[in-house]
């Protein structure tokens, strides 16, 4: 491990040194990168740098206790040793945490999308609870959501509904939540009593950068058209809502949650860069192939994820094994304690495929 936390500081000091050089300040991806690089790298060093300290200090202080005949100052070398293991130990278990590889990412705004899928009305119903779900922890995290296009279920709900996350670290919490949602219950609609199975997808993707997906704009054909939602005296009488259609993947982006045709436009611009870069990661991740990916944190949103059982207040996640009985708390936006569990599975799952468990 000292190996590599010492080529870790070596390239922070190498990227100290590029920062500064007129040709990164000159192009801004590049200098965006690399300030996100040395900030990275900085948190790793600041911990090693501590640790080496207390390592030479375990040493002079052990050489103290070998020298030293004066019971008080044995006694004092002793307590420091104890300490100073202690803090080593500390110290051992954080640098572990900050060498797991982490998602660049995680700490980007995202791409919320909710689709109703198996089970017709009630599956949209369900959409519907999933996205009341999500705003009411969205707003016990403090981020800001903002929907940017939906169309409604005919009994409730939405068929489809596309919002946009922004706040600290969105993707690397939301990530977890990409994939299928199944819900079991008596639905409204239900006259004799009988539970069905529904379910809802889930995709979170991280909003990209202009710099970080190349598109080309003579591939994108633009529309505009009334907007049919809320928005006041500009509804169906102003062309402000914005169709985008990419040729070459078939995706088609649509906002209309602005008055202003322009904001639109560069909304559903975002929405269509992340899906983009979705199908890229999902070519990559085929190429890097299944035994290297993550199951906890694949993202893949045809995986049955976790159910909802209405007639026993039940809530499984299958990934790893967890269920609650508090099914009410957890659609009222507490989901943190199943974000946490995915995220310790997830890291855990790193630490040993790259040995840093021992």
């Amino acid at each position: 491990m000292l190996d590599k936390l010492q080529a870790l500081k070596d390239r922070f000091e190498e990227v100290g040194q590029l920062i500064v050089l007129p040709e990164s300040m000159a192009d801004m991806s590049k200098y965006a990168k690399l300030t996100k690089e040395y900030k990275d790298l900085e948190k790793i060093v600041e911990v090693y740098d501590e640790y080496k300290l207390v390592l030479q200090n375990i040493t002079s202080s052990k050489e103290i206790l070998d020298k030293e005949k004066d019971p008080d100052f044995r006694e004092m070398a002793k307590a420091e040793i104890e300490e100073l293991k202690d803090r080593k130990e500390v110290l051992e278990a954080d640098l572990k945490q900050l060498l797991i590889p982490k998602d660049p990412n995680d700490s980007k705004d995202c791409i919320l999308e909710i689709r109703g899928g198996t089970g017709g009305d009630e599956a949209a119903i369900f959409a519907g609870d999933l996205f009341r779900m999500y705003e009411r922890f969205c707003e016990m995290q403090g981020w800001k959501l903002t929907v940017l296009d939906l169309t409604f279920g005919s009994a409730g709900g939405y068929k489809e509904i596309i919002a946009t996350v922004s706040g600290a670290d969105v993707y690397g919490m939301l990530k977890y939540e990409s994939g299928v949602h199944r819900v079991q219950r008596v639905p409204a609609t239900e006259s004799q009593g009988r539970v069905h199975t529904s379910a809802a997808s889930v995709a979170v993707l991280p909003e990209m950068d202009e710099v970080e997906v190349h598109l080309d704009m003579n591939d994108v054909r633009k529309d505009t058209f009334c907007s049919s939602g809320p928005g006041g005296q500009s509804v169906n009488t102003t062309y402000s809502a914005v169709r985008l259609t990419h040729a070459p993947t078939g995706l088609v982006v649509t906002c209309q949650d602005e008055k202003s045709q322009i904001k639109n436009f560069e909304k559903a611009l975002k929405v269509l860069r992340s899906r983009i870069y979705e199908i890229e990661l999902a070519k990559h991740n085929e190429a890097v192939g299944a035994q290297r990916r993550s199951m906890v944190g694949s993202g893949d949103r045809s995986d049955k994820i976790r159910t909802y059982n209405y007639s026993q207040s039940r809530v499984t996640d299958h990934r790893i094994n967890k269920t609650v009985y508090n099914l009410p708390d957890v659609m009222d936006g507490h989901i943190e304690d199943f974000i946490s569990a995915l995220r310790m599975a997830e890291n855990l799952e790193k630490m040993q495929s790259t040995g840093l468990e021992d």
